[in-house]
């Protein structure tokens, strides 16, 4: 029997100690508070703390350090045109230089394929380690990076691609999570398109950035 004072039912035809212990986990089972310790509250928080640190520290290069070179190929038709009201090519930079790389340069051209490809070519000609654009990867009739950037990729890297949606998506950036964007190699370059919010560009760089650092030292050993 248990010594709450409460009956088990279905134990009466048990041994005593395996009628005690049955009773043990129904009452763990119903979810009685006195079986947490705190102890193990507090260790489980350190834990994802620690957890949280990592990540974000994962995330930038030490000071001092130089990953490679970047250059931003920013998609948006109203900035091709003169109006910087929604012109991410700062906040992109410094996210990239918080990461360790060296921005060459933040390109503006309009929602299309042939801009965007030929932007993104010379980028990779011109022997930088990665290359973030930022816009045209929704579904609307001139987002079209997605098309532009695949003909480029020697290899598809869909880990990142998926690493990205899937982080959008629980950092509330809806038009991270449901973004078209490629993640590829073309050459010696990491090409990663992402979604042209402030939300999309900041989840997206926090992702990419550890990724990047990896594919850039493995593309590097050959």
């Amino acid at each position: 029997m248990s010594d709450t004072g409460s009956p088990v039912t279905g134990n009466t035809g048990l041994p005593g100690d395996e009628a005690e212990t049955e009773a043990s986990l129904d009452v763990r089972l119903a979810g009685d508070p006195g079986q947490v310790d705190p102890a193990d509250v507090v260790a489980a928080d350190a834990a994802a703390r620690e957890f949280v640190a990592r990540h974000e520290k994962a995330s930038r290069s030490p000071e001092g350090e130089e990953i490679g070179r970047a250059l931003v190929v920013l998609v948006d038709d109203e900035a091709a045109h003169g109006d910087d009201q929604r012109h991410l090519g700062p906040l992109v930079g410094e996210l990239l230089a918080e990461a360790g790389f060296h921005v060459d340069a933040a390109v503006v051209v309009s929602s299309d394929e042939v801009e965007i490809r030929n932007a993104l070519n010379t980028a990779v000609i011109g022997g930088v380690d990665l290359v973030i654009s930022v816009g045209g990867v929704g579904v609307g009739a001139r987002d079209v990076t997605p098309e532009a950037t695949e003909p480029l990729l020697d290899r598809r890297l869909r880990g990142i691609e998926e690493a990205v949606r899937s982080s959008g998506l629980a950092a509330g950036a809806t038009d991270g999570g449901l973004s078209r964007g490629l993640a590829g190699i073309s050459g010696q370059t990491l090409v990663v398109n992402l979604a042209d919010s402030r939300a999309a560009v900041r989840d997206g760089m926090a992702t990419v950035a550890p990724l990047a650092r990896y594919v850039i030292e493995s593309i590097s050993e050959f």
